[in-house]
């Protein structure tokens, strides 16, 4: 296959607000995915629903090119916005798994004032890479 999709969705919580610490009693201290980031994967997840973005329409290994549009002037650490978007993407069928993604880059495009977004392109990458599932194999086998 060596498809391509390119989608816009809207701006992911960083993962400094992703996760949440609770404590659980007669269990202890466990990290979840917070409000946010529950919010921002059922968005994701509507929009693949809707065919807003498409589901299933790329597979294997991937390279993935993000344009990031904030939409105001605070200081934004990229790197903090990627795990709440692929998990999104993955959840909502858009990507098999992100360790499918070879190749990752993400640019900071000019301020979108209230409106913060992200472009991406998802690429497949052609050639013998293998895709996770063939890396990791099923739980049963992993385990042999």
């Amino acid at each position: 296959m060596n498809g391509s999709i390119s989608i816009r969705v809207p701006l992911p919580p960083t993962v400094n607000t992703y996760w949440r610490m609770v404590t659980i009693p007669k269990v202890g201290a466990r990290m979840l995915i917070s409000a946010d980031g529950r919010e921002y994967r059922e968005t994701i997840i509507r929009f693949a629903r809707a065919g807003i973005i498409p589901r299933h329409a790329v597979s294997g290994k991937l390279a993935v090119f993000a344009t990031v549009y904030p939409p105001d002037r605070r200081a934004r650490d990229l790197d903090n916005l990627w795990k709440g978007l692929l998990d999104a993407l993955k959840h909502a069928e858009v990507i098999r798994d992100d360790a499918d993604i070879d190749d990752l880059h993400m640019v900071r495009g000019t301020l979108r004032k209230n409106d913060g977004q992200v472009d991406l392109v998802i690429t497949e990458i052609a050639g013998g890479a293998i895709d996770s599932g063939e890396l990791f194999g099923s739980g049963e086998q992993a385990a042999q």
